[in-house]
């Protein structure tokens, strides 16, 4: 049976990927039924991903470099309360108008929307730790008797391991929303 936890798979199943295969990334673009909204749908996954990449960045720049904490205390709250935010209010628009409407389009892959929408629940549940540990590590900035060092490594290890949850499920996505769209025409 094909592995379909988000913490524990390394792609979709092959039976999610059958119009990945009629429809590979490298063409996407090219594609006449690429529009202007999925386009901008993957310059948000983009936006994210350079979001936490940044906010990793920062976080090592206070740990190794000696960043200054004040600024590295805004950074993470700009960044974390930004990336938080905006990854949750994306996903609810997903589960509740586009994944429906790509399902209807195409039965055969009405699995893999809703192992997105698991997906997004298993996030969740990261994301909620993450907010948790820089809270801590924003709490212990203002407290100068805190261990900031321990608490902004235990931020980055939770920043870490996010990252790996967080791309794995937009790869997935992008392969299975973007050919769906192409295959059917879908304009949302």
């Amino acid at each position: 049976m094909p592995q379909t936890d988000l913490a524990k798979r390394d792609g979709l199943p092959d039976a999610l990927r059958v119009l990945l295969e009629q429809y590979p990334r490298d063409m996407w673009e090219s594609h006449r039924n690429f529009d202007g909204l999925t386009r901008f749908w993957l310059e948000r996954h983009l936006m994210f991903r350079r979001a936490l990449a940044q906010w990793q960045d920062d976080t090592r720049g206070f740990l190794d470099k000696g960043r200054d904490a004040r600024q590295h205390g805004q950074m993470t709250a700009r960044l974390g309360g930004f990336l938080i935010n905006e990854l949750h209010g994306h996903h609810h628009i997903e589960d509740a108008h586009y994944f429906p409407v790509l399902a209807q389009a195409e039965a055969r892959l009405a699995h893999g929307f809703e192992l997105l929408d698991a997906d997004h629940h298993a996030l969740d549940s990261q994301l909620a730790a993450l907010t948790e540990a820089a809270n801590t590590h924003l709490r212990a900035l203002q407290d100068k008797g805190a261990d900031q060092k321990a608490s902004a490594g235990t931020m980055l290890a939770r920043l870490d391991g996010f990252e790996r949850f967080l791309d794995r499920h937009l790869v997935d996505e992008e392969e299975l929303v973007v050919p769906t769209i192409l295959h059917h025409a879908l304009k949302f």
